[in-house]
């Protein structure tokens, strides 16, 4: 589901509310576990943890009456996934978005910001509260929207598996060794949500349920053969020029260039699984032409397909 924003003069009574209420006490059934400052800041220190690490990490389950505000922002990235029910959130005083099931958001460190969960169908949420050198680059997608990204479905118990491993593997003490590892879980998680904003559900088509894995797979299943940009922009039901901007938005490659692309990933394959001859693999993916084949191969493999080849791999 799209998301518009929701203008700050009809956020929904119910919602208004929440500006007045806080929850001093927990929620039943929740997790929470805030790492030790002295400890962090000793663990930051070691290679494997200073690209990205956790400092706060939770579970609020059915969290009604849930309100966060902080007017000066918090100093890591926070990371919050819902997995049920919905809530709103607000950056820098801006416009108000929901968050509903299927959704995360990540706030930038230093972002004056304010939460809350639904009073009608309250949320309940995963979150992360995350610092290191490699955090802007991981939540680029983040830095400069504030829409919520959809997270793919088949993703969602993977966020939930690495949250449980993280929260269980931090009950049983903060030695460096389970930093270490909850370090490279936050990584992962990282590059799913980072991959689900970059390339989201809604990025080629926000009306008629077209997104980008759609266009990706129908490249795939072309690969012995041609696909115009023409025929890829219909595909999509866009105008060329809108589904160019939306492709390179999405894959930093513009249409054509990705398919190129997977074409040679295919003829990689082929010269690595089959005895065919470099122009019998250049005609089967559609290159009438095997010099140009081998050019273009080279430009992108950094070799000529027979080098490639003849280099030992596995």
């Amino acid at each position: 589901m799209t998301l518009n924003p929701i203008d700050n003069n009809s956020v929904p009574i119910h919602s208004k509310a929440m500006d007045t209420i806080r929850k001093p006490d927990g929620f039943e059934s929740q997790k929470i576990t805030v790492l030790p400052e002295h400890i962090m800041k000793e663990a930051a220190r070691h290679p494997l943890v200073e690209p990205l690490h956790v400092t706060d990490i939770g579970y609020f389950p059915r969290a009604l009456h849930h309100y966060r505000e902080r007017p000066e922002g918090s100093g890591a990235y926070i990371l919050i996934y819902c997995v049920e029910g919905e809530g709103w959130y607000r950056l820098n005083g801006g416009k108000t978005y929901s968050l509903l099931k299927g959704q995360a958001v990540v706030i930038p460190p230093d972002t004056p910001h304010e939460y809350a969960s639904s009073e009608l169908h309250p949320w309940s949420i995963y979150w992360w509260h995350m610092k290191g050198t490699h955090a802007g680059l991981l939540f680029e997608g983040f830095t400069d929207a504030a829409e919520p990204a959809i997270v793919p479905v088949d993703q969602s118990r993977s966020i939930v598996e690495l949250f449980q491993e993280s929260y269980e593997l931090l009950q049983k003490g903060y030695t460096l060794n389970h930093i270490i590892h909850v370090s490279q879980l936050a990584g992962h998680l990282a590059a799913v949500i980072r991959l689900a904003r970059l390339q989201p559900q809604r990025g080629l088509h926000q009306h008629n349920k077209h997104d980008m894995e759609q266009t990706l797979l129908y490249m795939t299943e072309h690969l012995e053969g041609h696909v115009s940009l023409k025929e890829l922009a219909a595909y999509a039901n866009l105008s060329i020029p809108h589904f160019t901007f939306r492709f390179k938005e999405a894959t930093g490659y513009s249409p054509i260039d990705y398919y190129l692309r997977l074409k040679i990933q295919r003829a990689c394959q082929h010269l690595d699984l089959t005895g065919q001859s470099v122009k019998e693999i250049s005609h089967r993916l559609g290159f009438q032409d095997p010099y140009y084949f081998s050019r273009l191969f080279k430009k992108i493999m950094g070799k000529s397909p027979s080098k490639y080849r003849d280099t030992r791999k596995g």
